[in-house]
């Protein structure tokens, strides 16, 4: 019979999070696949377990590496997968595993447990009852970032970025350059001694500090073009238009996130910049 991978929450900061189920199959499976062995270890040695194989699962881990994992779960172990910090599979290169062992036709058994996505929805009060969009960490540039932006900017329900205190100041300030009235919360070092909510608008946030520390999660609330309550004239909404077009962004993208800044209906946005792009080109 092929064995169990085992879907092992961990803590987010505070070890004491760490569930009994959790534990347990730490302890009784045959082996742990995890993002940082290092940091695994640590937790082994806090938990007071010994000697527990361990294989290394990461963002550079290769098809072969996932492949070798498989055999072993098919050959009747059981494996318990572990990501650096809360839930893996979320954000993590542990996702490559679960598919294939669900390919493989074996088990796959989630043990819940810590999530930073839902401890900051819930910390931040932006929770609405309708739903929320976890979107990860955005791409870093180009036009996937702007994508990535302008799905933002279109979404109605609360939506969770995870991103590095190091990227953090200028994605406030550019998810702020499209809807600065949006509430928002930055949540940092959840569960940990320096935990911290900060709560406002994206505009606000993105001129709360110079540098933010730590793990992060941005939470924006629910949020339609109509809530803005600042009104922008023709002009400045065509100036808006020009300068996203001037960067080579598609017109659905430049639609969605000129809407959510000037308030008005994204058809009627769209069809300005269909015609906006259209003089461009005469």
């Amino acid at each position: 019979m092929a064995g169990i991978l085992y879907v092992v929450a961990t803590p987010i900061g505070n070890l004491a999070d760490l569930t009994l189920r959790a534990i347990e199959t730490l302890k009784t499976s045959h082996r742990i696949a995890a993002e940082d062995t290092r940091r695994t270890r640590q937790l082994l040695s806090h938990l007071g377990i010994e000697g527990k194989p361990l294989d290394a699962l990461h963002a550079h881990s290769s098809t072969r590496d996932v492949a070798k994992l498989v055999e072993r779960l098919e050959s009747g172990e059981s494996i318990a997968l572990v990501t650096d910090a809360g839930t893996p599979a979320v954000s993590d290169p542990g996702d490559a595993l679960v598919k294939a062992a669900i390919t493989a036709n074996v088990r796959v058994v989630p043990i819940p447990g810590a999530s930073a996505v839902l401890a900051a929805l819930v910390a931040s009060g932006l929770a609405s009852g309708v739903g929320f969009r976890f979107v990860g960490f955005l791409p870093r540039d180009g036009a996937a970032r702007r994508d990535g932006v302008a799905t933002i900017c279109a979404t109605a329900e609360p939506v969770i970025v995870f991103e590095s205190p190091e990227r953090t100041q200028a994605t406030l300030a550019e998810l702020a350059d499209a809807m600065p009235e949006r509430p928002a919360c930055v949540a940092r070092e959840l569960t940990k001694l320096h935990e911290e909510v900060v709560r406002g608008t994206l505009a606000s946030l993105a001129k709360d500090r110079d540098g933010w520390r730590g793990e992060i999660a941005i939470v924006l609330g629910g949020w339609t073009p109509d809530m803005r309550t600042e009104v922008i004239d023709d002009v400045a909404i065509d100036a808006r238009i020009d300068r996203e077009l001037e960067g080579g962004t598609h017109a659905k993208t430049v639609a969605d996130v000129v809407a959510a800044w000037c308030g008005r209906p994204r058809r009627e946005i769209y069809e300005r910049v269909v015609r906006r792009k259209s003089s461009r080109r005469a």
